[in-house]
């Protein structure tokens, strides 16, 4: 196993462990940072060095092994920790977790609203419904409230309070009648030493169901999907627990070999955990194994997602999955990463045949471009920036856009 291998495996459960820790106020080790969005000219001169492999041709896809040119640059008011959740592209505007938050116009880069206050860090921006509906948050004024705007224009829709017994609600999942939020539990003496999971109805923002949750588990580290009538959550406690969307209930749970810092994924009727040197995929319905992926010696499995019906995961020895996730069958291995240097993909998004992949905290990393049939490495694209945040990627269909510490990057699709 080579050095690299494993610290690629180390630096996530780092920026995990450092994201979620900075979730319930601030976080200055990673840094504050400008506030608002300015534009910036594409130019070679844009940074100490220009993008890896940038085509001179702006605005058009370029040949196998040339990363595009940005069709546009802008300095934004991001505050990330790596988390996939924290930048989010719909209705025709991208936004990136920051304060304020701003929303950019997906073709030109220009503002078309902001928000002060914003999201607070750590927090996700969850999108109700078909992920082209309302935009939810954690109340940036930290007064126990949970928010839903318009993503189009930045106007407030909904808002709830679960009341003033609960301190810093922020919601981890949503669906296409509820927003499903962790509370912690206020003590006489303001402390907290448990914390509640709620739903709350997103046409009324009434409470529906709320359960507390058992004597040391934690609010932070929680990573959540809904699926159906499930409720699926991961957390630090090496917990993986579905409740009934309806009542709230318990429907099992289950303790995991591996403490799970990043997100799973759900499909039909799997929940799909990576477990270290394993992927397993679990029934929703009682918690049983449907099927198990081993990977190499000494590699262990990234974060996965099920795009176009099939599963995309990297392990840290550098190996790029396609899996067909109602059977766990290997459609291909890409192993066209292994010689290049650079980290291994941890979020992915498709765009027509292309498989776009953002890379950890960056040693040269970026975005990656494959092949969506055979992972054949189209590109990577890389702002020579030399920051040290993680890469996110999102995209409408039209853009993919890559977000870098501050500087948010629009790529054509």
């Amino acid at each position: 196993m080579s050095k690299g291998y494993g610290t690629t495996f180390g630096r996530s459960s780092r920026r995990r462990i450092l994201r979620l820790a900075g979730g319930g106020l601030t976080m200055a080790v990673l840094g504050a940072g400008l506030t608002g969005c300015e534009d910036e000219p594409t130019t070679d001169g844009e940074s100490s060095a220009p993008p890896r492999g940038a085509s001179p041709e702006d605005g058009k896809a370029p040949d196998d092994g040339q990363a595009p040119k940005p069709l546009w640059t802008r300095t934004t008011s991001a505050k990330t920790y790596g988390d996939n959740d924290e930048l989010v592209a719909v209705g025709g505007v991208v936004i990136a977790s920051g304060a304020p938050l701003a929303a950019l116009d997906g073709a030109t880069g220009a503002e078309r609203w902001s928000l002060e206050g914003g999201a607070i860090p750590g927090a996700p921006l969850l999108l109700g419904g078909d992920g082209s509906g309302t935009l939810y948050l954690a109340s940036g004024a930290y007064d126990g409230s949970v928010v839903g705007y318009d993503p189009a224009s930045g106007k407030e829709t909904w808002r709830s309070h679960l009341g003033k017994e609960y301190r810093q609600p922020r919601p981890v999942a949503v669906d296409g009648e509820q927003v499903y939020v962790i509370a912690e539990i206020l003590e006489a003496d303001g402390s907290s030493r448990t914390n509640v999971i709620a739903a709350l109805n997103s046409a009324t923002g009434k409470l529906a169901w709320k359960e507390q949750r058992d004597l040391g588990t934690q609010q932070n580290g929680v990573h959540a999907a809904v699926q159906g009538r499930y409720l699926v959550y991961t957390d630090f406690k090496k917990n993986l627990t579905v409740r009934d969307t309806a009542t709230g209930k318990q429907v099992w749970t289950q303790k995991t070999t591996k403490t799970s810092y990043g997100p799973f994924t759900v499909h039909q009727d799997l929940v799909i955990v990576p477990q270290g040197e394993r992927l397993q995929a679990f029934a929703l319905s009682d918690g049983s194994q449907k099927w198990s992926l081993q990977a190499e010696r000494f590699a262990a499995f990234s974060e996965p997602a099920v795009l176009d019906d099939v599963l995309h995961i990297a392990d840290s020895g550098r190996t790029l999955w396609a899996v067909e996730p109602r059977t766990g069958k290997k459609l291909w291995q890409s192993k066209d990463l292994a010689g290049t240097g650079t980290p291994i993909p941890r979020q992915f998004v498709r765009a027509g045949g292309t498989l776009y992949g953002a890379t950890d905290l960056d040693k040269q990393g970026g975005i990656h471009a494959f092949d969506a049939k055979t992972g054949a490495l189209r590109w990577t694209f890389n702002d020579g920036s030399g920051d040290h945040h993680a890469w996110l990627v999102a995209t409408d269909g039209k853009h993919v856009f890559a977000l870098h510490g501050k500087k948010l990057h629009a790529l054509p699709a």
